[in-house]
């Protein structure tokens, strides 16, 4: 995602920018907090819009959204959050502004692991955490987490810091997965073979390797999707010069994070909050997050955008997500205690 400066930057397409009150009526309106930027499916709310004659009012903040619905209250106008990484999701549920999602399109399209347990928030689509590797230099196309810290990669390895939430929830379904001990220890195997101190982003990544400087490293899917088909030039090359993997746990299978919604607590559209979220997993929306932001469907039967499946068939492992999102804060807590990003 590009980072924003700003804490309201854009109001979608769809919508106006929420002006804190709460003014709308049921059979009219849907108000939407999210931290995904405008331009991703802002579309999919105007196809909403005219298939229900419901409008989407949306407020756009990269960070605080679900602070912002606690601090709020019931006098809060959020009738949906729609955010990345379950940790945001988790958060929401922390935070107590979340209640329960009772729609049966949803439960009908979306995998039981893509749930919470208690129903508090449903995946809306998912991103692999891919091994980014040198076309030119790593001619292995089968690789698992668990090698990251074999020698064999030694000052080989680029990653962001392990405390961005993308690595806190890869190391979260580590720790699911192994337990403690080994996650320590893979933390501990992988720090040793980085080739420089975790920084940057994903697509710095890509541009690491291209340069050079490392043959292999940690990146989500999608990115490749935005770089090979964005406008600047040089993400082109960095884009062109790694190959992405699909790499599983062993005996298991590829670890995903996911964008999501969760219905806010004292929604006061609910009804047309429902509607909402059934239609983010229908057939056309699901297209949407596939052919424009490079992500998985979560609804079976939706093609994968032809340059995402050139990577190959994703088999997400089947650990619970909501299981992950429990296991965050001491994955934090064990990158810090093997100072990985130090």
């Amino acid at each position: 995602m590009a980072e924003v400066s700003k804490i309201v930057r854009a109001a979608f397409a769809a919508g106006i920018l929420l002006a804190g009150a709460r003014t709308a009526t049921a059979a009219e309106v849907v108000n939407v907090y999210t931290n995904r930027e405008p331009g991703q499916y802002s579309a999919t709310l105007d196809e909403f819009t005219k298939a229900t004659g419901i409008k989407v009012n949306a407020i756009f903040s990269e960070q605080g959204l679900a602070e912002r619905i606690a601090a709020e209250g019931e006098k809060s106008p959020a009738d949906v959050l729609i955010t990345v990484d379950i940790g945001r999701l988790q958060q929401a549920i922390d935070l107590g502004v979340a209640q329960p999602i009772r729609s049966a399109a949803v439960d009908a399209a979306v995998p039981r692991n893509l749930h919470d347990a208690d129903d508090l928030w449903t995946a809306l689509s998912m991103r692999a955490r891919t091994i980014y590797t040198s076309k030119e230099r790593v001619p292995e196309t089968a690789l698992t987490y668990e090698g990251l810290a074999d020698p064999k990669w030694k000052g080989k390895v680029c990653t962001r810091s392990f405390q961005h939430p993308y690595n806190t929830a890869l190391t979260a379904a580590f720790l699911v997965k192994h337990g403690e001990a080994k996650t320590k220890a893979w933390l501990e195997g992988v720090k040793a073979n980085l080739a420089k101190k975790p920084s940057g982003g994903d697509r710095d990544v890509a541009k690491d390797i291209a340069a050079g400087i490392c043959d292999v490293g940690l990146g989500n899917s999608y990115y490749v999707g935005l770089m090979t088909n964005g406008k600047n030039e040089d993400q082109k090359r960095w884009a062109a010069a790694v190959r992405p993997v699909l790499p599983t746990f062993e005996n298991g299978g590829t670890q995903v994070n996911i964008s999501g919604a969760v219905i806010a607590k004292h929604a006061p559209n609910r009804a047309n909050a429902e509607k909402l979220l059934a239609y983010m997993v229908s057939p056309e929306a699901q297209h949407v997050f596939a052919d424009v932001n490079y992500e998985y469907p979560v609804r079976a039967g939706v093609a994968v955008n032809p340059l995402i499946a050139a990577f190959g068939t994703l088999k997400p492992d089947p650990m619970k997500l909501s299981d992950v999102a429990k296991a965050r804060k001491r994955a934090s807590e064990l990158v810090d205690e093997v100072g990985f990003d130090r």
